[in-house]
């Protein structure tokens, strides 16, 4: 019997255990499909790379002798959709079985499901053999709980794995989060590593793209292009971060300068969210680093959080959450987004670089997502919903299990919550002192009011007055409402008066 065997954009893991033998009896199928360009608007590069990428691990596996069946974008044989497709390879090859790994996204998910119905095979559905976790397991963890925090998690993962722990089992270091360690502003030493990734030519890929029709944003860099895009690549990414980059990574996570687009980041997570490189390895790589004295702790446990406690959460709260939540909105925030989100021309030097950064490099490292991008976002009144397109759309290395809790719950508080305790915002100070981008700017950092106050500062404090009534009670924001309510009754007035001209005309900012 032939069995057809179907293998997402996502999903090129090498070493997924399908590929341990070779059966002539076995198709492995990849198709380019129109659907997975236009559900959002993309990054040119983000296209680019997933085409790319899955072009790539399609000649790696015919190299190892594997039967495959690539369908690309431009071929005629190409239905268009996904149920098409494979209902038309179905017949092709007559085959008898389809199977495939478990989608990462909600959509995928239940459209295969759904074509499983009416199929006229038989049908199946395996791990894709990536996570440290299953979809349930992170609610399962939380059912007796009375809410979810990530750092519960965080150290239940740390003792099931055996990561980063003495061998009495308790947190090496004394502590569990070195957070409070790892917030340094960065001001040019030690120097940025640079950027070491290799160039590559995808010029013809990108004419093909754009031939058959696919709507992008953002700059293409097809001609040098440097995500690393097959496995060997990817392990190259994780060594040179490993060896020259984590050390650095700890103290200056956070930090962000204008003149650094990555400074001590890794570059790898497109990788890691196609499976081109396994979370175990990372954290094994990472562990080993601190084991054998090449980095610090306080680095290497922020690190770690990261990949297991923090990349599992998010995954976990999006499978228990799903389909309804990408539509909450518990702060009734509904603005379109401004005309300079796509373009990156804005007076406000922290999100003209943020943005432009995003458009130009298809990548911004969790600070100027969350500090920047969304901090502006949420203060000034949004639509999570938009907001969250628009992530998803720009970012390589997101995908919607990953993006959205990250952006609509994190970023955008959108539930309420469930993800955060609290809004993730801050006046420009915050800003001012982990960048340099408040240099030069046309607005004043320190200025609450004012036609060149920076108009973070009388957002934020307009923000918790409009929302007193959502949040007043959380107990995580009473300085912040104090604050408020010692103001004197002008200054909330103006506050409130250049908020909302700054609300009224976010696209002359």
């Amino acid at each position: 019997m032939t069995e057809l065997r179907l293998i997402l954009g996502d999903q090129l893991n090498p070493h997924h255990s399908w590929f341990d033998t070779c059966s002539p009896n076995v198709i492995y199928v990849m198709l380019e499909l129109r659907a997975e360009t236009a559900y959002v608007l993309h990054h040119a590069q983000k296209v680019i790379a997933i085409f790319a990428a899955m072009r790539a691990f399609a000649s790696a596996l015919k190299e190892k002798g594997h039967r495959m069946r690539y369908v690309r974008l431009s071929d005629g044989s190409n239905r268009g959709a996904l149920e098409d497709n494979l209902n038309a390879l179905v017949a092709h090859y007559s085959a008898g079985r389809v199977i495939w790994q478990e989608p990462d996204e909600w959509r995928l998910d239940t459209q295969l499901q759904a074509w499983a119905k009416t199929a006229s095979v038989e049908t199946a559905c395996v791990s894709s053999e990536h996570f440290f976790t299953t979809r349930e397991q992170v609610s399962a963890f939380f059912a007796s709980r009375k809410s979810w925090r990530m750092e519960y998690f965080y150290r239940e993962m740390r003792r099931q794995h055996g990561i980063l722990l003495t061998s009495e089992g308790e947190p090496e270091g004394g502590k569990w989060n070195f957070d409070a360690e790892n917030r340094k502003r960065w001001s040019g030493e030690p120097p940025a590593p640079g950027d070491s990734r290799p160039g590559h030519d995808y010029s013809a890929l990108w004419a093909e793209i754009q031939r058959c029709g696919v709507k992008t944003f953002g700059e293409p860099q097809a001609d040098n292009f440097r995500w690393p895009l097959n496995r060997s690549e990817a392990k190259a990414r994780l060594e040179e971060f490993i060896t020259h980059v984590l050390p650095h990574f700890g103290a200056w996570q956070d930090a962000m300068h204008a003149e650094e687009p990555f400074l001590f980041h890794s570059l790898i997570s497109f990788a890691l969210n196609a499976k081109m490189l396994n979370p175990r390895e990372v954290v094994a790589a990472a562990q080993q680093a601190w084991r054998s004295g090449h980095a610090p702790l306080p680095a290497v446990e922020g690190f770690i959080r990261q990949i297991l406690g923090w990349r599992e959460y998010v995954r976990g709260i999006y499978w228990s959450q799903m389909p309804g939540y990408r539509e909450l909105n518990a702060l009734d925030q509904h603005a379109p987004l401004p005309d300079w989100f796509w373009t990156g021309r804005t007076q406000m030097r922290c999100l003209s670089h943020a943005i432009g950064q995003s458009l130009t490099e298809a990548y911004a490292h969790h600070i100027q997502r969350l500090m920047v991008i969304g901090n502006f976002s949420l203060l000034s009144g949004l639509s999570p919903q938009a907001v969250h397109e628009w992530y998803l759309g720009v970012y390589i290395d997101a995908f919607e299990w990953v993006e959205l809790p990250n952006t609509l719950g994190m970023s955008q508080f959108g539930d309420g919550g469930l993800l955060a305790s609290k809004p993730y915002v801050s006046s420009a100070s915050y800003i001012h002192k982990m960048s340099n981008y408040c240099q030069g700017c046309r607005y004043q950092h320190n200025q609450r009011t004012g036609e060149l106050a920076c108009p973070f500062n009388a957002l934020y404090w307009d923000f918790f007055a409009r929302n007193q009534a959502r949040l007043g009670n959380n107990p995580r924001l009473g300085i912040v409402f104090k604050q408020l309510a010692d103001m004197k009754e002008e200054e909330r007035q103006a506050i409130a008066d250049r908020a909302g001209y700054v609300r009224l005309h976010l696209n002359d900012l």
